[in-house]
């Protein structure tokens, strides 16, 4: 009887689905650092996606997806490294959406994804170094490379009618990569690049910096840094010192904080971020209303990498990287039902029925090889003390 009872009670427990079968995400986001004013809405942006998926019930058979946050500081690739090991050696997540920036998804793809069989999708890493380093399929973007952002920069400067711009880009990857295509694609148009100069981030002044970009002059100051950290501290040093009075501000430039700290002499300011007008974007602006927070910079990316990671899955049928890595190009263009956000569970149905999927989401999603958004941006213009939109290309 005690035998029976022991063989009933191991029959019992392989039936019943184990803990493990649940699957987690790491969130790797500078909830620091230079951009810790984004990462909020970055991370309510992809947690919407995966509520909306364990609400279906339709998620390889009924798993869940549980979500792990960690802090990579942006720009601290130790750092970054270091929070991404303990996501997959102590948290054992199955992917990891991120990182925000574009030095430290670098170190974290070469040193922890990579090795260990992970699949990162960042919403907003941008360098164009990213399209060349190695990473065997475990690496995707749903923005597009700053080889793309610096022609669309460089056109809409040519369109305010600036003839010479002076650059200045924080000392990183993303700043160096952002600096170079705006400066080839603007001189391109015809312009004149004054002075090309990087800024550290983290200064408490910036009047040498800011002296030197002033005597080479300009129409406008292009500002490829970060709205929380040095990029703010040149802007604020550059009106000070009555150096420069209309600034360009690329993607790591865009956000509401920038706009408080610096005020009404922002007004006239312009540039561009990721963004578009489809459909998806005006039902992302809905879901998020009701959700209780803001379209932010890249939270609609950060929504999409999310669902286009669990897309994915339900298609390869498997939480493994090594396995679903080789279905997010397929989930992304197709051919096949086009899914927009809110749409979810229809994909999640079509995709365990042995059907295909075309995932629009919120950004008119469309990867192009190794695996990033071919890109469609938004143009801002800084009037009455707010980031208004102007256009899109």
């Amino acid at each position: 009887m005690k035998r029976m009872l022991i063989c009933l009670a191991m029959s019992t427990a392989l039936t019943v689905p184990a803990s493990a079968q649940d699957v987690k995400l790491g969130l790797l986001l500078g909830f620091t650092g230079p951009l810790e004013s984004v990462a909020p809405d970055m991370a309510a942006g992809a947690e919407l996606a995966i509520k909306e998926v364990n609400d279906s019930g339709l998620f390889l058979n009924g798993s869940k997806i549980t979500t792990i946050r960690a802090d990579s500081t942006c720009v601290d690739a130790g750092a970054a490294t270091a929070a991404a090991e303990r996501l997959v050696s102590s948290d054992k997540v199955s992917a990891i959406i991120g990182d925000t920036c574009s030095g430290a998804s670098a170190a974290v793809l070469t040193n922890v994804a990579l090795p260990k069989g992970v699949v990162m999708v960042s919403p907003s890493a941008t360098s164009p170094a990213l399209s060349t380093l190695k990473s065997n399929g475990f690496f995707y973007r749903t923005a597009s490379s700053d080889a793309r952002q610096g022609e669309i920069l460089a056109a809409i400067m040519k369109d305010h009618g600036v003839k010479t711009a002076a650059i200045t880009y924080t000392n990183n990857d993303y700043g160096k990569g952002l600096s170079d295509s705006i400066k080839t694609n603007f001189e391109k148009l015809g312009g004149k690049v004054t002075i090309v100069a990087s800024h550290e981030d983290g200064k408490a002044d910036y009047s040498a910096e800011v002296a030197s970009l002033a005597s080479a002059g300009g129409d406008v100051l292009v500002v490829a840094g970060y709205l929380d950290q040095g990029g703010k501290g040149i802007v604020r040093a550059s009106l000070d010192a009555g150096a420069f009075e209309k600034f360009v501000l690329p993607d790591g430039m865009i956000g509401d904080s920038l706009v408080k700290a610096i005020g009404k002499d922002l007004n006239g300011s312009f540039g561009d971020i990721p963004g578009s007008n489809s459909n998806g974007a005006e039902i992302f602006k809905a879901m998020v209303t009701k959700a209780g927070f803001k379209v932010g910079p890249y939270s609609a990316e950060s929504y999409d990498a999310a669902a286009l990671t669990l897309l994915a899955m339900q298609a390869s049928k498997s939480s493994e990287g090594s396995v679903f890595k080789n279905k997010i190009m397929e989930v992304a263009n197709g051919p096949g039902e086009q899914i927009l956000p809110g749409e979810l569970a229809k994909g999640l149905k079509i995709l365990a029925e042995g059907g295909k999927i075309d995932y629009v989401g919120a950004t008119n999603v469309k990867l192009v090889p190794p695996g990033e958004s071919a890109g469609n941006f938004r143009e801002i213009l800084v009037k009455d003390g707010a980031l208004t939109t102007v256009g899109y290309r």
